[in-house]
């Protein structure tokens, strides 16, 4: 399986929050405000996709009933749990890059390690990955022509970058990503707004 998360040190090409998350409006402040404290207790280096999709998945009700069986949700976030004593633990010393925003070289020095005192100062940044889901959030908002971007708009975005964070944990509970962004779509081009949620539900998942 080829590497997801690209081990570098170098802070440059993460985006501040005020950037990343302009435009998504009030029903998604709770998401970027809780995955901002989420990266900060985790002392990692920048708020990543898996931050966004564990504070989405505690925030947006459209976004767990995307996800399916209540099975399968508890599944999910007992992984993301884990992030902070298990497998995550090797991404603290990187930034994650979903290749849609090159990352600079890092400087000379211990490469993969974080400089003192780095763990968690730059958490008001967010990665690469992070802040291109949350731009084709808004670009999937505007396709569909909705006044307002949704939480499934984004959780499509996260699950859409098979190089992100959020993928390689919704792989390891078992959920596949395409599936669950074809179970959005589906919705979307199916369902008014006010009845999305209902056909997330019951909308059948193969995993």
């Amino acid at each position: 399986m080829q590497p997801r998360t690209a081990h570098r040190t170098d802070a440059g090409p993460a985006a501040r929050h005020q950037d990343g998350a302009a435009g998504l409006g009030a029903e998604l402040a709770a998401v970027v405000a809780g995955a901002r404290r989420r990266a900060v207790r985790d002392r990692d280096r920048h708020t990543d996709t898996a931050h966004l999709l564990h504070a989405l998945l505690e925030h947006d009700p459209e976004a767990r009933a995307a996800v399916g069986e209540p099975r399968r949700l508890a599944r999910l976030l007992g992984y993301l749990v884990q992030r902070s004593i298990g497998y995550g633990l090797r991404w603290q010393a990187g930034v994650e890059d979903s290749g849609a925003i090159p990352l600079a070289t890092a400087p000379a020095g211990r490469p993969g390690r974080p400089a003192a005192g780095a763990a968690g100062r730059d958490a008001d940044r967010w990665s690469p990955a992070a802040a291109a889901a949350l731009a084709e959030a808004r670009a999937r908002a505007r396709r569909r022509g909705a006044p307002r971007v949704a939480g499934t708009d984004l959780f499509a975005a996260l699950a859409a970058d098979p190089r992100s964070r959020a993928v390689e944990v919704l792989e390891r509970a078992g959920i596949a990503a395409c599936e669950l962004v074809a179970r959005i779509e589906s919705a979307a081009e199916t369902c008014a707004d006010d009845d999305r949620q209902e056909c997330l539900r019951s909308a059948p998942s193969t995993s």
